[in-house]
């Protein structure tokens, strides 16, 4: 049997390689001995259904991107960055225009990974930010060995991956285009890292890879999803719902393309997001992949802690042991009230600082089911709460005088 080792360095001298695909991450988990996780369990050999979260729960994961530029055309816009986002959202909710291209054999499994990404909108501290961090670099060109993501390095460090998706866009080694870590990996390496010309779909992109769909592969890699074939030949990706192939597509190939394993007469899923087709040839996850990324979110997955993560809402506090500036929210106009953080309590602190009407409040706390957990009342006399006693969860907080009423969303950690 040929190692991963073996087929990457056929790969790389494979006469073609100028214009193909090339993914890092099968070479970078060998060469840091990260092992697979695909979120299936099996018993005899035959693999079990994975958990899910809740039906049609959308998943948002928030992302925060650092850019390490050496030149202007490495420090890429927020409109570029902005385009990869809405790639992303696209290929994964399966809204993408190139779905109509998957052939009708396919269509049936075909997926709705219901997971959204957005730039992420609070950063750590709970401070606002545009999700976006730019650094300068003296390294034109980084390797595959993590040195974009450590200061010492010249890199930029890592935000909490167990709360974003860190992706760093750099100058990257000419035969790669991206690579990612496994679910499980060390919190301070745990991310994306893709090179700053193919990352979006407008800029100065390199053809053939200029649909986003690098950062498409790579997430779906981050997610837990191995390359289609297995990374050997004939070999198994974990996945029912694929169809085992001899090795990796390239270019744009025509169905069906049957090879030495495919399994029936459609021969290779080659449209695949998770295989080496150009992006215009790529449009498809499958219900077994979807199951697959989205085990990494039930209990005790290694992704569990985005299904609480509150960097998406712009809106969000946080009520933690981090402290944040305090904020000042006009709510019902001319009320105004103050939430902010006790870090030493982890209490959130409400004060009303302005009223309509000398007027008496209820303050409402609902959980995520929409059950009323706890009241507070507040008044002229008594101007400020402390919502204490909530176990972590996500909660909406009601603010009502009887005719006028306000919500306001409240993480708890």
């Amino acid at each position: 049997m040929k190692t991963i080792l073996t087929f990457l360095t056929a790969l790389i001298g494979f006469t073609a390689a100028h214009g193909q695909r090339i993914c890092g991450t099968a070479n970078y988990n060998n060469m840091v001995k990260i092992g697979k996780q695909n979120g299936f369990e099996t018993k005899g050999g035959v693999r079990l259904a994975a958990r899910d979260t809740l039906t049609n729960e959308v998943i948002n994961i928030p992302v925060v991107v650092h850019v390490l530029y050496n030149s202007a055309v490495q420090n890429i816009s927020d409109e570029q960055i902005k385009s990869q986002l809405t790639s992303l959202n696209k290929d994964f909710n399966d809204v993408n225009s190139d779905r109509v291209n998957t052939p009708s054999a396919f269509k049936s499994v075909v997926a709705n990974c219901n997971i959204k990404f957005c730039l992420a909108q609070v950063d750590p501290t709970g401070k606002r930010t545009t999700g976006i961090e730019r650094k300068f670099s003296n390294t034109v060109v980084f390797n595959a060995d993590d040195a974009m993501k450590i200061e010492s390095r010249g890199g930029i460090k890592a935000w909490n991956s167990k709360k974003y998706l860190n992706i760093w866009i750099c100058g990257l080694n000419s035969r790669s285009l991206g690579y990612a870590t496994s679910p499980g990996s060390a919190a301070e390496i745990d991310g994306v890292v893709i090179a700053h010309d193919v990352f979006g779909t407008i800029g100065n992109l390199r053809a053939p890879f200029n649909k986003g769909r690098t950062a498409t592969h790579e997430v779906g890699h981050w997610l837990g999803l191995s390359h289609i074939w297995g990374d050997d030949n004939c070999g198994d990706d974990g996945v029912y719902d694929t169809p085992r192939q001899k090795s990796y597509n390239f270019g744009c190939p025509s169905f069906p393309r049957v090879t030495d394993c495919s399994q029936t007469i459609n021969g290779d899923m080659f449209m695949n997001f998770m295989d080496f087709v150009d992006d215009a040839c790529m449009n498809m996850f499958t219900i077994g992949q979807k199951q697959k990324m989205r085990a990494l979110f039930a209990a005790n997955g290694s992704r569990n802690g985005f299904l609480t993560a509150y960097g998406c809402d712009s809106n969000a506090v946080q009520a933690g042991p981090i402290a944040i500036d305090s904020t000042t929210v006009p709510v019902i106009s001319p009320l105004q009230i103050t939430m902010y953080p006790n870090p030493t309590n982890a209490v959130v602190n409400i004060e009303v600082v302005k009223f309509i009407n000398n007027a008496n409040y209820t303050i409402y706390i609902y959980n995520a089911i929409g059950a009323i957990v706890q009241t507070q009342q507040i008044n002229t006399q008594k101007t400020s709460v402390q919502i204490a006693s909530l176990p972590a969860g996500i909660y909406t907080l009601v603010i009502n005088s009887g005719t006028e009423k306000t919500t306001k969303k409240l993480i708890k950690q």
